[in-house]
């Protein structure tokens, strides 16, 4: 398989690019500061919104946009992450998601959270199948 050919895939691009652009979000959140800010976010200057607090709204947003995937979505999204991580070419795309499948349970989104650099990984697996997010301007962090 030629890396610039396009692999057909479950789930789209525009989707990907948009967990790509939401991981990037939560990646560049910083360890909570103030446990219990006060009620008025104007008084705390805003920060808890660039800290990762347990009911961060990035979070929640993830996980319910993952979780609203169906199970080849889910499992694709995975085997891109696994492929942009650099341990495969982009000739061992149907053994990566083989073995996405094998491994898909009901934890998706939290396991993909877990991953450092998830927005990276997931475009650079974009990439390697001949997909690109810039028709949809993800800002790097």
């Amino acid at each position: 398989m030629n890396a610039v050919e396009q692999t057909e895939l479950e789930i789209s691009p525009e989707s990907v690019c948009f967990v790509i652009i939401k991981a990037r979000e939560f990646d560049v959140k910083d360890a909570v500061s103030e446990p219990d800010p006060g009620s008025n976010p104007t008084d705390d200057k805003m920060t808890a919104v660039l800290e990762d607090h347990k009911d961060d709204p990035v979070v929640q947003e993830l996980t319910s946009f993952i979780g609203a995937m169906n199970v080849d979505q889910q499992i694709e999204l995975v085997a891109l992450a696994w492929l942009g991580r650099g341990d495969y070419s982009a000739d061992d795309w149907p053994s990566v998601r083989e073995q996405a499948a094998e491994a898909h349970n009901d934890k998706t989104a939290s396991y993909l959270l877990g991953i450092p650099m998830l927005g990276d990984f997931l475009e650079e697996g974009l990439a390697m199948l001949g997909y690109s997010c810039e028709p949809f301007e993800i800002n790097r962090l």
